[in-house]
């Protein structure tokens, strides 16, 4: 078990750098592991839900949870900051999720950069299989009827185009550049 988080971590040290700069960029077909925020529930009355909070999956120390090791692994990895906004659809048992947009904070020691942007991405299981395999709650001759997709299910955003967004203005760090300036100046 300690290999496969140590094994996650060096994978992690070596995936493309997505920070460059003053800009966030993600090649065109890059994937990335997510999970909901909160609980997602579909069902035939309500088969779908604009704007679903997603995040970067943190790796769990629970054997329970999944990896994206069992699977195809994500290429690519987000600042762990970062708030993605999706609409879900349920669709033959399965929740088809369109990624719309990102907001990350990256913080590279003292400084922290803001991206916030357009995102065209579509989720995929880690196996490459389009769309999200749910867990389902009630079913009929029809199939699954009621479906859920828990925080601990991860899977993965595929881009479909790349994308680029430049850093915000970040008024917080200029605050505090100004009482920090403030602070050094030589008393009279």
């Amino acid at each position: 078990m300690m290999k496969r988080h140590v094994l996650l971590l060096a994978a992690s040290l070596i995936l493309p750098s997505l920070a460059m700069g003053d800009t966030l960029r993600l090649p065109s077909q890059a994937r990335i592991d997510v999970q909901v925020i909160d609980t997602l529930s579909l069902n035939q009355a309500t088969p779908s839900r604009a704007n679903v909070l997603l995040k970067p999956w943190v790796v769990r120390k629970s054997v329970d949870s999944p990896a994206a090791v069992d699977g195809r692994e994500a290429s690519h990895q987000l600042p762990s900051h970062c708030l993605i906004t999706a609409d879900a659809h349920l669709v033959d048992g399965r929740i088809r999720l369109s990624a719309n947009t990102l907001t990350c904070i990256d913080m590279m020691g003292d400084t922290r950069e803001i991206y916030s942007g357009k995102l065209s991405a579509a989720a995929r299981e880690t196996n490459g299989d389009f769309g999200v395999t749910a867990t389902c709650l009630a079913s009929n001759a029809q199939g699954c009827q009621s479906v859920e997709l828990r925080p601990a299910h991860a899977f993965q955003l595929e881009l479909g185009q790349a994308l680029a967004i430049e850093a915000q203005d970040n008024p917080s760090r200029r605050l505090n550049e100004q009482r920090l300036n403030a602070n050094q100046a030589p008393a009279e």
